[in-house]
């Protein structure tokens, strides 16, 4: 591949996930090094140029690795007989701290989100599969500016842009109180410092010449083998590239009717518990031990689950 073709590297390091977890900067730093003499620019302005989405956290079998997405050649000059994957890019202008969880957020999200769709030219709103997201956390004080609030706009903002959630519903109060609300395909991990959010966003186009395709459901829990299932043979693909889901433990504190312990345990934390109890099942599941889990789930899907994307190559 050339490295002026790549839109985007996704991938899972294997640090703790936690707010002293290095390992995610160390990854873009070794890339950052790597890009630079080839795209002919200095090493911090390489994110100007591809997006680099890292979540901390291997615990249990999952692989640390890395999906690198390539864009070559143009959009067919005419409809092809299938839909495959197309990825576009793009952001949010730069937000103040009062606007973190609000109203403001998820407007702009939606607004941002919504021109790059139309840029796409998807046969509806259904043709979007995921919307990956580094979801801003602008420097100073607020009260709702931090990761909670972050990725619980950020998702009611994806959301609001593809009609998951209408508009009449939503609210500064809506936010991390109606979890009724909630997107199927947001996969939001916030960013301190971070002005304005990036969006990457993963569709089916019958404007694609390329041999991916991608597909997505929700599960209703961590065990939600079926849900997995469902999506595996909706995508249909002979073989897996990517594995891209949203876990948390379940704040009401049981699952299936059992109560959990990850939410009291004072020597783990609840994200490595949901983490590696979804990579599991979905490594047993799938196959496959090169997943991307992300935790902490805010409007992302129901309470206790998550969106589930699959990449596969047709």
């Amino acid at each position: 591949m050339r490295a002026e073709d790549v839109v985007c590297v996704l991938g899972k390091t294997e640090g703790n996930g936690g707010r002293n977890d290095f390992t995610r900067e160390l990854a873009m730093s070794a890339l950052e090094q790597l890009f630079a003499p080839r795209l002919g620019c200095a090493p911090d302005e390489v994110q100007d140029r591809v997006v680099f989405s890292f979540s901390g956290g291997t615990e249990g079998v999952v692989a640390p690795h890395m999906v690198v997405f390539v864009r070559e050649g143009a959009p067919l000059a005419a409809r092809a007989a299938h839909k495959r994957l197309m990825v576009a890019t793009g952001h949010t202008r730069a937000f103040h701290p009062d606007e973190i969880g609000r109203m403001a957020q998820i407007e702009e999200t939606a607004r941002a989100l919504g021109e790059i769709v139309a840029g796409l030219r998807l046969d509806s709103p259904a043709d979007v599969h995921l919307v990956q997201m580094k979801g801003a956390i602008p420097p100073g004080t607020a009260a709702r500016n931090d990761m909670v609030f972050s990725r619980a706009a950020s998702a009611l903002g994806v959301a609001l842009a593809l009609g998951e959630s209408p508009r009449a519903r939503l609210s500064d109060d809506a936010v991390c109180r109606d979890w009724e609300l909630y997107s199927s395909v947001a996969s939001c991990s916030a960013k301190p410092g971070l002005a304005r959010t990036e969006l990457l966003v993963f569709a089916m186009s019958p404007w694609a010449a390329g041999d991916l395709a991608i597909a997505h459901g929700v599960l209703r829990d961590l065990l939600d083998i079926d849900g997995i299932a469902g999506v595996r043979a909706a995508l249909g693909a002979r073989e897996l590239v990517g594995v891209f889901a949203k876990s948390e433990a379940d704040p009401r504190g049981t699952l299936r009717g059992r109560r959990h312990t990850m939410l009291s345990d004072d020597d783990i934390s609840d994200t490595r518990y949901s983490r590696c109890v979804l990579a599991s099942v979905l490594a047993a599941t799938l196959g496959d031990t090169r997943v991307y889990v992300s935790t902490r789930a805010e409007h992302h899907g129901p309470l206790g689950g998550g969106p589930l994307a699959l990449i596969g190559r047709m």
